[in-house]
């Protein structure tokens, strides 16, 4: 190569690299607009674990949604406890943003005339179940925003439907639906009255407050009341208390902690749970199992009592002698 031929090599290569450095680099990864993601559906049932029941669920819905993301509140709701059931939602929902669609499949009314809906709550959420009363204590909370029944043959299994397992053929057809965008007013005709359960609340009189255990903590056997924080405070008890109280109308005695290891191991405790609701339990051990209490049960307790103070009589002079 001679002279000239290198220097206009050289000329040539300087000006490629002076173009590659005025290039605009790449955008970060952060400035790159993401795909945006389908709603999780979120899966609740009394089926349990011990047959194929929430696989055959979930495959219906990965077959019809196959990006959909599927979590699990629990399938261990006890069989055919509406009201545990919407307790359980009551709780979850909150944690999960707009959009997420709800799939609850507790149904001891499965093939009657019982209806099969989409509700919509004002917080943006959508739910799939029975029109049992599920929803009860979340639309109370968080407001409706609509209803339909599932009517329409599109949003349920392209096979027969049975009579029994509404959850493969009706619920999950229709929660996956939902997720891959489907507009939920056209599942069916608009539902006007939702059927709703009756709440149970503590009630609190001059003497204290009567409530009900209304579930175990399970598998840890803690008793679950109706008692709020805030009516239990009104009864005047603070940390460090004993509480002098009745489960099912016999007497026992529970200090009033913070936590399970403000007392010995064994021993039990009346507490605030994390929902904010008195609770009563066992240092890690099972306090169901070890006093013979099941939900529901009755629980009073007494407004707290301040001993009167002690006057100090006054001593009759001793004689002198």
């Amino acid at each position: 190569m001679s002279v000239s031929s290198r220097g206009r090599f050289f000329l040539a290569w300087m000006a490629a690299a002076l173009a590659a450095g005025c290039a605009s680099p790449p955008a970060p990864k952060e400035l790159v607009q993401a795909t945006p993601r389908k709603p999780a559906i979120v899966f609740m049932s009394d089926f349990g674990t011990a047959n194929d029941a929430v696989a055959i669920c979930k495959a219906v819905m990965v077959a019809i949604a196959p990006d959909a993301r599927i979590a699990d509140i629990t399938h261990q709701v006890t069989p055919f406890q509406v009201e545990e059931a919407s307790r359980f939602l009551f709780g979850v929902t909150p944690y999960y943003p707009p959009g997420t669609v709800f799939l609850v499949v507790v149904d001891p009314g499965v093939g009657t005339s019982r209806k099969a809906v989409i509700v919509k709550t004002k917080k943006g959420q959508f739910f799939v179940l029975p029109d049992n009363g599920l929803i009860t204590a979340v639309l109370d909370r968080d407001g409706l925003a609509g209803a339909r029944e599932i009517t329409n043959q599109n949003w349920m299994i392209q096979a027969a439907v049975s009579s029994t397992f509404h959850g493969r053929d009706i619920f999950s057809p229709a929660a996956a639906h939902l997720a891959e965008g489907w507009d939920y007013t056209i599942a069916g005709p608009e539902v006007a009255q939702l059927v709703r359960l009756t709440a149970k609340s503590a009630s609190l009189g001059d003497k204290g407050i009567s409530g009900d255990v209304i579930g175990l903590d399970d598998p840890f056997g803690s008793l679950i009341t109706d008692i709020s924080a805030e009516d239990f405070a009104r009864l005047g008890y603070t940390l460090d208390d004993k509480v002098v109280m009745q489960i099912n109308k016999k007497q026992v005695m529970l200090p009033y902690v913070k936590t399970f290891m403000n007392v010995a191991v064994g021993e039990p405790l009346l507490y605030i749970d994390s929902r904010g609701r008195v609770a009563i339990a066992l240092n890690q051990g099972n306090y169901a199992k070890k006093f013979g209490v099941e939900a529901p049960a009755t629980i009073f307790i007494p407004k707290k009592t301040i001993a009167p103070a002690t006057v100090a009589r006054p001593r009759k002079p001793v004689p002198r002698r």
